[in-house]
């Protein structure tokens, strides 16, 4: 896989991960929860961050996130706290999200030897600002 095609998915994880954060906030009524969110989000925007200037340094545009997978993630977030917006209930829907995201990196990693060493780290970055973000969690649980 060509750096770009792994810049382009961490660049979905990112957006996906700040948009489920965004709301699921919305839905907490507890302001520990509500500020570590925004910490995890703030985290995702340093690796959006990071990922655009890689891309503006190439002459690209990051491919936008399919409707459908946007769609589905929203539509997931409001079903599952349609009747239950415990700091548990959130924290473990955005576990779940976490280690797809983690899966999908390590995925990524494994199957692109060939990528740069630069995109290797934001990818390993990546993987480790989920493995962060669930360690936070825990304590929500």
């Amino acid at each position: 896989m060509d750096d770009l095609t792994i810049l382009n998915e961490i660049h979905k994880g990112v957006t996906m991960g700040m948009a489920s954060l965004e709301e699921v906030s919305s839905k907490c009524s507890d302001q520990e929860l509500k500020d570590d969110l925004s910490f995890q989000y703030n985290t995702y925007l340093n690796t959006l961050d990071q990922v655009n200037q890689m891309f503006q340094k190439a002459g690209k545009i990051p491919d936008d996130t399919p409707m459908g997978q946007k769609i589905m993630g929203w539509t997931g977030i409001q079903f599952n706290t349609m009747n239950d917006t415990s700091n548990t209930n959130i924290s473990e829907l955005l576990i779940q999200g976490y280690d797809m995201g983690i899966i999908k990196g390590v995925k990524l990693l494994n199957q692109s030897p060939e990528a740069s060493q630069e995109v290797k780290d934001v990818l390993n970055g990546f993987i480790t600002l989920q493995e962060n973000n669930i360690n936070r969690l825990k304590k929500f649980l």
